[in-house]
């Protein structure tokens, strides 16, 4: 049995950021994390040296959807542990079943997700990720993962009206006093949140509404989604840590000398 000293480096690679946790006696117990963009081997290695602090791994599992960091992250965690990380894919045991056409397409933390919300709540469960882009993942009770939503996250929006206009600058979600922005980052704001909000009113409405919102676990996740939430009129589960748990429960699954919960 696996003792409940040992632990597990759970990463997440995504378009924005790197989330790292540190994965021991199902719970994850420490957080970090990098930006994704334009991250060396180094910077994974400063930032898994801060993060671990002299301990000691037994492995680790890894979940990312940048293909081009994915080699560089293995290398490193193999350096930190000894062996290759385990690498989520839809071909491993996730302890939910896939019922999708094409599940070679589904995104690694998605999928951690949705063996994390099984773990956690009973189907059917909606669990939406708040990161670069926002995304909603069905779990029903006989299918398993049927499939879901993609819409653009906050970054994008940002980064799309930089991008496309002449005159507004790049910028991020800015806490607005006003109930219209005073400049143009006020209102670039606003814009983006009651937008933001908006979208996810109406496509979480259209699943519930599908799947029944009385039995519906309706499941949050992501590093946008506290700020958006705030007044939205639909019950939540809010789950910070939801895809790294995923991960460790995958990596239980597959790796682990326990049977996973």
């Amino acid at each position: 049995m696996m003792r409940m000293t040992e632990k597990i480096l759970t990463v997440d690679v995504g378009n924005t950021s790197s989330t790292i946790g540190v994965y021991s006696g199902k719970r994850i117990t420490r957080l970090g994390g990098i930006p994704s963009k334009g991250q060396t081997a180094n910077d994974i290695r400063a930032a898994l040296k801060r993060l671990c602090k002299r301990q000691k791994f037994h492995d680790a599992v890894l979940a990312s959807v940048v293909p081009n960091a994915t080699g560089v992250w293995s290398r490193v965690l193999r350096e930190i542990t000894g062996v290759p990380p385990l690498v989520v894919t839809h071909e491993i045991n996730l302890g939910v079943a896939v019922s999708y056409p094409r599940p070679e397409s589904i995104g690694a933390d998605r999928l951690a997700n949705a063996s994390a919300a099984v773990a956690r709540y009973e189907p059917p469960i909606v669990v939406a990720d708040f990161g670069t882009a926002l995304t909603f993942d069905v779990i029903t009770p006989r299918a398993g993962y049927v499939g879901g939503i993609i819409a653009p996250g906050l970054p994008l929006m940002f980064d799309y009206l930089a991008e496309k206009t002449a005159l507004l600058p790049h910028t991020e979600l800015t806490p607005v006093k006003h109930y219209v922005g005073k400049s143009t980052v006020e209102a670039m704001s606003l814009g983006a949140k009651f937008g933001y909000r908006g979208a996810v009113r109406e496509i979480s409405h259209h699943l519930l509404s599908k799947l029944g919102e009385d039995k519906t676990t309706f499941c949050v996740t992501g590093g946008y989604a506290a700020n958006i939430l705030r007044g939205l009129d639909i019950p939540i589960e809010y789950d910070r840590n939801l895809t790294l748990f995923g991960l460790g429960r995958i990596y239980d699954l597959n790796r682990g000398k326990c049977e996973a919960q």
